[in-house]
């Protein structure tokens, strides 16, 4: 079975992926200081809009350019410096699609044209798949500029899977010439269909749509086409550098997820796709498991005992307070219990529906929120403990 701490060492990319709330940012942000940590310079992006990820690393904000989290933040949180280099950013859509084509375009000008159009303005964040094209981009960038040793993506939810796994391809297709060319047709041998079908049969929505943003639209769709001619290439180049980058041995996923039925069924949803489109899996990592309290030999009796005679909990504890409270406290048990025994019915039943795993870690529940760089570090002691993961 895979270490993680070789993921660390001998992968030059590792991508979080998984379904909302699961603890993906938390994860990522995790996997990145520990590998700083190991000595690594290390760069992780999260395109999470809460700017949980600044929060967690003791930043007040993040931007498009990756920060560097100092010496100073890992004193005041109480744990080691690290002996390497903890970077972070979050990804900007619009700053990044103007990057892109300011770097394609064939000239100043063209660029010009293109970021000063409306319908630009509008697709550059608003278009399905943008921001995942755009997650895929800034991945890249950030791995050929060759400034880190690793680089760890925080991903969009699971929900979105194909979005991310087919960013590419589809704005490829979205920007290919050929079907750019079929806008600017007046008509086609099937037909009135391009711009003057649209003039003709959709006059009256463009003209509202003019009315209430006034913007000529179709003006500006056909003068974004226009201005577009020539970077189809380079968009398409860079694509396939991105898709060959996501199925190259230095990279690598871990799907993270967490011990409830929805979200069990959205981690093997993610697992096939991972399968299907050939990207490397790394393995899985359960999050807010909680711990079976009864596990150790002789526990189950002892705790019969005391469940018979809840005051003797507290006698136990040295608490010396009402009787009740002995009796709320052992209710209370035995209902994290029944969520320790659910949780593990939930990864039995995951580790069958997605056999063959080449690592499992989990994470438990904590009692309060990782929120700084003392929680990452304490996430860390369990998804890189040498004892038994689980416990």
């Amino acid at each position: 079975m895979t270490d993680l701490e070789e993921l660390l060492r001998t992968r030059s990319v590792i991508i979080c992926v998984g379904s909302g709330g699961v603890g993906k940012t938390t994860m990522s942000a995790a996997i990145a200081l520990k590998a700083a940590q190991s000595g690594r310079r290390v760069c992780v992006l999260t395109i999470d809009p809460a700017k949980r990820l600044a929060n967690a690393m003791g930043l007040e904000a993040l931007g498009n350019t990756a920060t560097r989290v100092d010496d100073a933040r890992f004193d005041a949180a109480g744990i080691a410096r690290p002996g390497g280099q903890l970077w972070a950013m979050m990804l900007d859509t619009k700053r990044t699609w103007d990057a892109l084509v300011l770097r394609f375009a064939n000239s100043p000008e063209q660029a010009e044209r293109i970021l000063k159009n409306h319908y630009y303005q509008q697709i550059s964040t608003a278009l399905a798949g943008s921001q995942e094209f755009m997650a895929m981009e800034k991945l890249y960038e950030l791995h050929a500029s060759r400034q880190y040793d690793l680089v760890v993506l925080d991903t969009p939810p699971t929900r979105h899977a194909l979005d991310f796994l087919d960013a590419p391809k589809k704005m490829l297709g979205f920007m290919d010439e050929g079907v750019l060319k079929f806008f600017l047709t007046p008509t086609t041998m099937a037909g009135k269909l391009g711009f003057g079908f649209l003039r003709s049969t959709g006059a009256w929505m463009f003209k509202a749509l003019q009315t209430i943003t006034g913007f000529d639209v179709l003006g500006d769709i056909a003068e974004f086409v226009d201005s577009f001619r020539g970077m189809y290439d380079g968009f398409r180049d860079r694509a396939t550098a991105v898709e060959a980058l996501l199925r190259a041995g230095g990279s690598t996923c871990l799907l993270v997820t967490s011990p409830h039925p929805l979200t069990v069924d959205e981690a093997k949803f993610f697992h096939g796709k991972l399968l299907e489109y050939r990207i490397p899996f790394g393995g899985f990592v359960v999050n807010r498991v909680h711990a079976d309290a009864l596990s150790e030999d002789g526990a189950n009796e002892a705790w019969d005992r005391l469940s018979r005679e809840p005051s003797r909990i507290l006698a136990q504890l040295g608490i010396d307070a009402a009787p009740d409270l002995g009796v709320r406290l052992a209710a209370n048990f035995t209902r994290v219990q029944a969520l320790a025994q659910a949780d593990a019915r939930q990864i039995a039943r995951l580790e069958a529906l997605c056999p063959g795993s080449p690592l499992w870690r989990f994470v438990p529940a904590f009692d309060v929120d990782v929120h700084d760089l003392s929680g990452l570090d304490r996430v860390n002691q369990h998804l890189f403990s040498n004892g038994d993961p689980r416990v």
